[in-house]
């Protein structure tokens, strides 16, 4: 007699449930913040110019450059959170697993590009 409780228990599906949902939510918190304060920053800066935008990535607390790290901090969380769901879609509506599997590189390397992409913008500023 089989038995499917426990470590032996046959399971069905890519196994992302809770930890995914989770990290979806920590990562949209994360953005929600970072929003929030570049927005509040922006609407409460006189005569807004370009140095003073430099300024918001580039002030820094115990010689940490916290700007940047808060700006790539929110970038990194919108790639990944990007890639949770358009894993998610490829993975419910594309069948063909050579298709979906080429998806999902091309998906992985364009955000990965994206994150590169915004670190060099942040450390050259």
């Amino acid at each position: 007699m089989a038995k499917n409780i426990g470590a032996k228990r046959i399971v069905v599906g890519a196994h992302y449930g809770l930890k995914e949902w989770m990290m979806q939510r920590v990562t949209a918190v994360i953005m929600s913040l970072y929003t929030v304060g570049l927005f509040l920053a922006v609407l409460f800066t006189p005569d807004l110019d370009y140095a003073k935008w430099v300024g918001f990535f580039n002030f820094t607390v115990m010689a940490f450059p916290m700007g940047k790290i808060l700006a790539l901090l929110a970038m990194l969380s919108l790639c990944y959170h990007a890639y949770i769901g358009i894993r998610d879609i490829w993975m419910d509506y594309v069948k063909p697993t050579g298709i979906r599997l080429g998806l999902q590189i091309f998906t992985q390397l364009w955000l990965l590009a994206a994150a590169g992409y915004t670190a060099d913008i942040l450390w050259r500023v």
